[in-house]
């Protein structure tokens, strides 16, 4: 039993074959989908999947790559829909910010802004935030903390390893673990693992992104969720069966309609 926490179903890549893939995963144990909501011009294609499939939900947010399409009103006419259970995915990503200081310094105010608002628009409704963070740990961290986000809570979707990430376990953040934990040249990530307290442990593929070994270079797709539970098994040293119980749990408890499943 386990749950894909973060897994891009609306990409066009599923296009031809998304009852196959979905159908795959649930042979191989997959319960429960989320589809994280990057672009408010994908949205209605994630809300018409998850509508069509009992396991699959949605959310509503806008990727900081997205920003200039950022629409309160649709998200919250969204966020109403009863399949559409969290905020995002947003955040802060400082990875191709301009050179020029002064353009720099203006596309990290207006990210900051945007994310600001998402934090709010979750307090308002409710609902868990699908935090996205790329070279900007310490400034997502404050604003997390500052926003109140420990109100909703949330995920930390593909967690980068940042140890000073962790004291959000104690503001109602889970941390995604996705096939980055499989790749050989990965270090940081099974070094930290350990520390993440287990109750704070959600599974992700990131699909159709990050495919994890063995099948890196191809589609990652739910199914490779297999891959991650038994890495993180050998990393934590428990049966795999185990990480599938507790994972499905921790989701179960942070996206509570994932608990009105029959996870049989």
């Amino acid at each position: 039993m386990i749950i894909d926490t973060h897994c891009h179903l609306d990409d066009p890549r599923f296009d031809e074959d998304l009852d196959a893939v979905i159908a795959r995963a649930k042979e191989h144990g997959v319960r429960g989908f989320l589809i994280p909501g990057a672009d408010p011009r994908t949205l209605e294609k994630a809300r018409r999947i998850a509508h069509t499939y009992d396991e699959v939900f949605y959310a509503a947010g806008v990727h900081p790559y997205d920003i200039d399409e950022y629409d309160e009103a649709l998200l919250t006419e969204h966020l109403q829909d009863e399949k559409c259970i969290a905020v995002g995915e947003c955040g802060l990503d400082y990875y191709r910010l301009p050179e020029n200081e002064s353009q720099k310094h203006e596309e990290i105010a207006e990210q900051k802004r945007i994310f600001g608002m998402q934090i709010e628009l979750a307090k308002r409704v409710g609902k868990p935030l699908i935090v996205h963070i790329r070279d900007a740990s310490a400034d997502s961290m404050q604003m997390l903390l500052d926003h109140g986000a420990g109100e909703v809570g949330g995920v930390l979707h593909c967690y980068n390893a940042d140890e000073q990430l962790l004291k959000m376990a104690d503001h109602g953040f889970y941390f995604g673990i996705g096939g980055v934990v499989t790749f050989k040249n990965a270090k940081k990530l099974p070094h930290v693992l350990p520390k993440i307290p287990k109750d704070r442990l959600v599974v992700e593929t990131d699909a159709p992104y990050l495919t994890p070994h063995p099948y890196r270079g191809k589609r990652n797709e739910p199914w490779y969720t297999v891959f991650i539970v038994e890495k993180i098994a050998d990393i934590l040293k428990m049966p795999a069966t185990d990480v599938e119980m507790l994972t499905t749990e921790n989701a179960k408890r942070l996206f509570k309609p994932f608990a009105t499943l029959q996870m049989v």
